[in-house]
């Protein structure tokens, strides 16, 4: 099927920027309110579940799922529900919030209590009340993640530490900081859902990381921690699941019929703090970095604080670029009041100078997008295809495996915005295929 059958072997060499991971997390003091979007997650949008004038306590449930492929939303503060606002989405969508002002006191929700799990569908269910999502970025719901059609099929559980953004450190310092709670988190899921082997994937260049995984899973045959070439985009799923099993995901398909699930270090170690404490997801570690940073640190923050605060506590000024992520895959902020969802794990700030964006030259079709992409495609056909308003040749071309990584346009000598031209010949395809 693919053009490259050795997709790891393609990528980006990004400079790796790694500032801070050595840096112990810190954390953020309370903010003055926190700000939680009915929709931090793939699928269905929640439905606020308290309103105006209610109290709420650490860990209480203020947005219930909108459905099967959806996560809860829990409140990270005790205090009081100051109002049901509608918020504006970097994605361009206006989602309800539910605005809450701490109390300072912390106070946990009295229902809290560890979870009973003894099987695949009660892990399942745990997954779900502690919200919890895909925090690598992806924000897919862990509950439907861990409910494969066939769990007989999978035989291979893969953790993805790879992390291979610049900057971003926060995976990293999950494996040092918390190294008990992913291999409870791995054991879980590994005994519940009868997983026969399991793979803790992580780059090169987080030594440190690699050899405490190693050390800790050594006289288990079952474990295979597999140190990954540091290029871009290894972390990204279909990529890193040919570089640690040598399969490969088919066309539209999902890591589950290649007899993989693929867990982000901090995900599954979120899930080990679940069944131990059954304290759902409340807060989340960020890596703040960037050229407008003058402090670049790992820090705790409450799901739901604004990203002002968080920059005004860790020296960042004179910003003129703001991304929630890393700089190859992540969102701008166009407002700062926008809160940190559950699926951030970084938040970077850029001066004038680093946030310019040069202007475009012609395509000499030099072919280094095509080199360069993971996936085996062909950016500048699907350009010229795009163009011309071929969906057949779209679909001839693939471009529905883009996976939006950033390389091609990274790697692009005329500084073309190529990543921008594959999503939208991936959307002209879509509508397309719907006529």
């Amino acid at each position: 099927m693919w053009k490259k059958l050795k997709r790891s072997a393609q990528g980006a060499h990004v400079p790796h920027r790694k500032n801070t991971s050595d840096q112990a997390t810190r954390q953020l003091p309370l903010p003055e309110k926190i700000v939680l979007p009915m929709q931090q997650h793939i699928g269905a949008p929640c439905t606020p579940c308290v309103k105006k004038g209610d109290d709420v306590f650490v860990g209480t449930v203020v947005g219930k799922a909108g459905g099967f492929v959806s996560a809860d939303i829990h409140s990270g503060v005790s205090g009081k529900v100051a109002s049901i606002d509608t918020v504006l989405m970097p994605n361009g969508a206006r989602v309800q919030a539910v605005v809450i002002t701490p109390d300072g006191k912390q106070t946990k929700d009295p229902s809290i209590q560890p979870p009973v799990v003894t099987d695949a569908k009660s892990l399942a269910e745990a997954a779900r009340a502690c919200g919890l999502v895909g925090l690598g970025g992806a924000g897919f719901p862990t509950a439907v993640k861990l409910s494969p059609k066939d769990v007989s099929a999978i035989d291979t559980l893969v953790i993805n530490g790879a992390e291979c953004e610049p900057y971003i450190t926060a995976d990293n310092r999950e494996f040092i900081e918390c190294a008990d709670t992913v291999m409870e988190g791995i054991a879980a899921v590994k005994e519940h859902l009868n997983i026969a082997k399991v793979i803790i994937g992580i780059e090169r260049n987080k030594p440190e990381a690699i050899d405490l995984m190693f050390n800790l899973t050594k006289d288990d045959p079952a474990y295979t921690v597999k140190p990954l070439p540091s290029v871009y985009p290894q972390g990204a799923e279909k990529v890193l699941i040919e570089t640690c099993t040598g399969r490969e995901v088919p066309r539209g398909g999902l890591p589950a019929d290649a007899g993989v699930i693929v867990m982000n270090v901090t995900t599954v170690s979120t899930l080990g703090k679940f069944l131990k404490t059954g304290m759902p997801l409340t807060t989340k570690r960020l890596t703040v970095d960037g050229s407008a940073a003058s402090e670049p640190q790992n820090v705790e923050v409450i799901i739901g604080t604004p990203i002002s605060f968080v920059l005004s506590n860790c020296g960042v000024k004179d910003e003129a670029k703001v991304l929630m992520g890393g700089p190859m895959m992540g969102t701008s902020v166009s407002d700062e009041e926008m809160p940190v969802l559950k699926q951030n794990n970084a938040i970077l700030a850029f001066t004038e100078k680093d946030a310019h964006i040069p202007a475009p030259g012609a395509c000499i079709r030099c072919g280094r997008c095509i080199a360069a992409c993971p996936m085996g495609l062909s950016p500048v056909e699907i350009a010229g295809a795009y163009k011309k308003g071929d969906v057949d040749e779209l679909n001839a071309l693939m471009v529905d495996l883009c996976i939006a990584c950033g390389t091609c346009s990274f790697v692009c000598p005329a500084k073309r915005p190529v990543t921008q031209t594959m999503n939208l010949a991936k959307l002209a395809q879509r509508k397309g295929g719907k006529k």
